[in-house]
């Protein structure tokens, strides 16, 4: 029973700490990636010293395993605190990340998974003469926890108590495993109550690494002059002025460059009675301006995270209101107020390959942190855009100049389309810009008056990625 705790304590830790690099490093293959081999790394090490500490004398090793429990347990609940501390230390990049996964998840990787070969030794011992299916049954434990701390993590702790708490609940639950280990001295009592305290007080009073946080989604939102702010996973997913200037067709500025890119070319591109749809909700305040500037628009929205639409619905205020007004859902067909915008909470890829609908022009403006989901660029994608997009296809990239990113894209919708507008905006702190596409299999009109440091731009010839061969993401 210890080992199937232990386990499901170690596969929640894990899952924890990958969700909980999001506001700091951004959520990709990379850093899933280095959060899994680390843990497992730990887990191997933690293995491997276990095995020298089972032979010990049993009162020694049981004094040891008892102090490994007591110290995962602390390491656990401070590791919100430690990442921070190290993000605010200077770490950035790919090898800031990397190092920063160590050294705030290794040592308590390690710690979690010691106790198991003197508990699996102790089982084995417990059954003479049957010690083949009394390992079976530990290693069986062992992964049955494992599942169990997935599933624990992934839909119900995460979701519901956040990231901190979760890392305090694991620190919990290794302590309540200390007044089973029995056979011998299990250390300073004191020195567990005192774990125990700060267990407690990390889960309670620790700073929680979101403002609003779902399985999916580290959200924030942040009021900087004018505009207030919806930061998702630490980035700048969109934005509203809060006394936004009223023009004469209803619509209001807005708030970022790139927005106001897409809609200039959206406004200049689309009819009166256009039906778009927008791969990635964020604040909805494109689908916002589509239907102010346009009474008889329809649009389409599908944003993953639902959490994302309440955030938006209640600290955007134009965005709010007409999600409250014309919001409705499509695939109930129950059609409230103006009923023109249909809210679709699902993976945009899978939505591409489920829908029967067609549309004048698609929006894609999905983002999982700092880069595009891997599925939603690549040429199987824009192929089903082609069968059910009958106009123009936008897209909106974070990337470096010319960078790999970019190139695939380009690559791809140059392949499907025979008119593509490029441009770019300016360099942001990570050197990165936004990079947005048009295509069109008509030739598209030339934009007047877009917005400062957007200028078009080149990009070299690349492969295009598939479903087999995609992006990785970035840092």
């Amino acid at each position: 029973m210890l080992i199937l705790v232990l386990s499901a304590v170690g596969l929640t830790y894990e899952i924890a700490a990958g969700r909980v690099l999001a506001p700091f490093f951004g959520t990709s293959l990379l850093t899933w990636t280095t959060v899994i081999a680390t843990v497992l790394a730990g887990f191997s090490l933690g293995s491997a010293l276990g095995g020298f500490v089972a032979e010990r004398p049993r009162n020694v090793a049981l004094r040891h395993v008892s102090s490994a429990l007591v110290a995962t347990a602390v390491l656990m609940a401070v590791s919100p605190t430690l990442l921070g501390l190290f993000y605010a230390s200077g770490a950035r990049g790919t090898f800031g990340m990397m190092l920063t996964v160590f050294w705030v998840f290794f040592p308590a990787s390690v710690l979690v998974t010691l106790p198991s070969p003197l508990l699996a030794k102790m089982a084995i011992e417990a059954r003479p003469g049957r010690e083949g299916s009394s390992l079976g049954i530990v290693l069986a434990a062992g992964s049955i926890g494992a599942i169990f701390g997935a599933i624990l993590a992934g839909f119900v702790t995460l979701p519901l108590i956040g990231s901190t708490a979760t890392f305090a609940a694991c620190g919990a639950a290794t302590l309540l495993c200390l007044p089973f280990i029995k056979g011998g001295s299990t250390g300073n009592p004191g020195v567990t109550i005192a774990s125990a305290a700060f267990v407690a007080f990390a889960g309670l009073a620790g700073s929680p690494a979101c403002q609003y946080e779902s399985g999916l989604s580290c959200l924030h939102v942040v009021e900087s002059g004018r505009d207030r702010k919806l930061i998702s996973d630490g980035t700048l997913q969109a934005a509203e002025k809060i006394t936004p200037a009223k023009s004469d067709d209803g619509t209001m500025d807005l708030a970022l460059p790139y927005t106001e890119w897409l809609w200039l070319r959206l406004d200049r591109d689309m009819g009166p009675a256009p039906s778009v749809l927008f791969v990635g909700g964020g604040g909805y305040t494109l689908p916002t301006q589509l239907l102010a500037s346009r009474p008889e628009a329809t649009a389409i929205a599908v944003e993953i995270d639902p959490l994302v639409t309440e955030v938006a619905k209640t600290h955007l205020p134009r965005a709010g209101a007409m999600i409250e007004t014309s919001a409705y859902d499509p695939s109930g067909g129950d059609r409230h107020g103006e009923g023109r915008l249909g809210l679709v909470h699902a993976d945009g890829r899978v939505y591409l390959n489920e829908t029967s609908d067609h549309f004048d022009a698609a929006v894609m403006d999905a983002f999982s942190s700092r880069s595009v989901p891997a599925h939603l660029v690549t040429l199987e994608t824009f192929e089903r855009l082609r069968e059910i997009v009958d106009g123009p296809v936008y897209v909106n990239l974070i990337d470096r100049t010319d960078g790999p990113l970019a190139r695939g894209v380009n690559a791809i919708l140059t392949q499907l389309y025979p008119s593509v507008e490029i441009v770019q905006g300016e360099l942001n702190d990570f050197g990165r810009r936004n990079i947005l596409f048009a295509a069109s299999s008509a030739t598209l009109a030339t934009l007047q008056n877009v917005p400062p440091d957007y200028a078009p731009t080149q990009i070299s010839d690349a492969r295009p990625f598939t479903d087999d061969r995609g992006w990785v993401g970035h840092r």
